[in-house]
């Protein structure tokens, strides 16, 4: 994990409730990995990103009552064991910063770090009580924060079910745990800790009902669930301050055992970030989905899956008839030497060639809906292959323009020495013609305008004419 790229991804601007997005270039031979670390404002963001990378630098990571982070904050790193992969880290701003302008952005950070992640981490501190799940009311407001269908069903729950299908895996780590995993005296795992925290409380009171609310929505947004507890780091006090540069080996070795679960558990189970039908999100989309999303926060309406792949794929799909237009261009340009002996040595060419660059296409496009984008490639491609038929036809055509005036070039001379106009000398000028006719026809690679004469043969008329009645004239002189 040596290479390591680290930039903002976007952060919040003077003014409320508005996000900027700052453009971070991805390599797009990666397929990112994405992982979400969100936590109320003095947590430590050391736990979900430092502990993949000691040379993650960028941005305090203090645990302090102000927020740090501003915005989503990104780390790329090379994933250690999937080749071509890349375990995109993304950071937010706390929540529950007492300085923000608008308390409404910790619930569009929420609703964006839920949309860009593929494992969204949670973290909290000390235990998973009432008050941790009251402090996780964002998740009450996701089906008001994202849409999935950009005209969705009325029964808020039936158009919910439609989120779990690109909603990341949730995973909720306490920190700083002093608790005894144990139920009714029994161990238990940090997983059953979390599921018998997320039972929904028995009664039909307002309260009650108000209390289930966060618990239900968890259940029923995030199938897949994980839980991690953590000892306190260490408890020497000055070095907590600042636990982001204490080596991990100088840490309570209890935690070491914990970060190493943890980190041995996201290199092993983070899925591949893709949206509906299995679509990968690579470095590009990613960039490309940020911007659609914030435009649509910025403009006072809300996220929508549905609108944002409709708006990948539109600039997708264009880019991939561009990329796809080009090679045909460029294959075509390789192999084609003008002029070709016939119309069908160019179409043959150019049919390998548009097959090549339709696969182009089809490994760089999605969702084209009608092949409506393809329909534009093979339109495009169509257009060419005519410029090149024109090509053809101009080098074929100048090409035998030159032949004929080379091979004609010891008759002219004769013709303007006179040689012919003497008795016989029209059949003397048949002979040579035909000769010249003969040669002419040896020549290779003609093309499609091997008839085509031009001024030669019109001019060879003419005089021909004048030689036949000049050689008449001289046959009556001597009669």
């Amino acid at each position: 994990m040596s290479e390591v790229w680290t930039g903002v991804l976007f952060y919040n601007v003077p003014g409320p409730g508005y996000l900027f997005y700052n453009p971070f270039p991805l390599p797009e031979t990666y397929i990112p990995i994405r992982l979400t670390g969100l936590g109320l404002v003095c947590l430590d963001s050391a736990v979900t990103i430092c502990c993949f990378s000691s040379s993650l630098e960028g941005f305090p990571l203090g645990c302090t009552v102000k927020s740090e982070t501003k915005g989503i904050w990104m780390w790329c790193v090379p994933h250690p064991s999937k080749p071509n992969h890349t375990l995109v880290l993304l950071d937010t701003e706390g929540l529950g910063d007492m300085e923000k302008s608008d308390p409404k952005n910790d619930s569009w950070i929420f609703a964006l770090g839920v949309l860009l992640s593929s494992s969204f981490v949670y973290n909290s501190m000390n235990t998973i009580n009432h008050q941790a799940l009251e402090e996780l009311h964002y998740v009450t407001e996701l089906t008001e924060l994202i849409r999935a269908k950009s005209c969705p069903k009325p029964d808020e729950v039936e158009d919910s079910s439609e989120f779990v299908s690109f909603f990341p895996d949730f995973i909720w780590t306490v920190r700083d745990f002093t608790l005894e995993l144990k139920l009714d005296g029994h161990p238990i795992t940090e997983d059953e800790y979390l599921e018998n925290a997320l039972k929904l409380i028995p009664g039909k009171n307002p309260q009650i009902q108000n209390s289930n609310k966060p618990r239900k929505w968890i259940r029923h947004f995030f199938p897949k669930r994980k839980c991690f507890v953590f000892d306190r780091p260490t408890n020497d006090k000055k070095l907590l301050l600042h636990v982001e540069e204490v080596p991990e080996d100088q840490l309570d070795i209890n935690f070491q055992v914990q970060l190493e679960n943890f980190r041995s558990y996201i290199l092993t189970h983070a899925k591949t970030k893709t949206l509906r039908e299995g679509i990968l999100v690579t470095g590009n989309r990613l960039g490309m989905l940020v911007e659609t999303y914030l435009d649509a926060i910025n403009s006072g309406a809300v996220p929508c899956l549905e609108n944002a792949m409709a708006a990948l794929a539109q600039r997708e799909n264009s880019a991939a008839v561009q990329r796809a237009a080009d090679h045909y261009s460029q294959r075509m340009a390789q192999q084609m030497r003008f002029p070709t002996d016939t119309l069908q040595d160019l179409l043959d060419v150019h049919t390998a060639c548009e097959r090549e660059a339709i696969a182009v296409f089809m490994e760089h496009s999605f969702k084209d809906k009608n092949q409506e984008f393809q329909k534009k490639l093979v339109d495009t491609m169509e257009k060419k292959k005519e410029d090149f038929v024109l090509q053809n036809e101009e080098a074929s055509a100048k090409y035998c323009q030159a032949e004929l005036k080379r091979l004609s070039e010891l008759l002219m001379e004769s013709i303007s020495r006179g040689t012919f106009f003497v008795p016989g000398g029209h059949n003397i000028y048949l002979e040579a013609k035909r000769k010249i006719e003969q040669d002419y026809t040896l020549v290779p690679r003609k093309g499609i305008k091997v008839r085509n004469k031009g001024r030669i043969d019109d001019r060879g008329y003419s005089v021909q004419k004048t030689i036949l009645n000049t050689d008449q004239m001289k046959i009556n002189s001597y009669l």
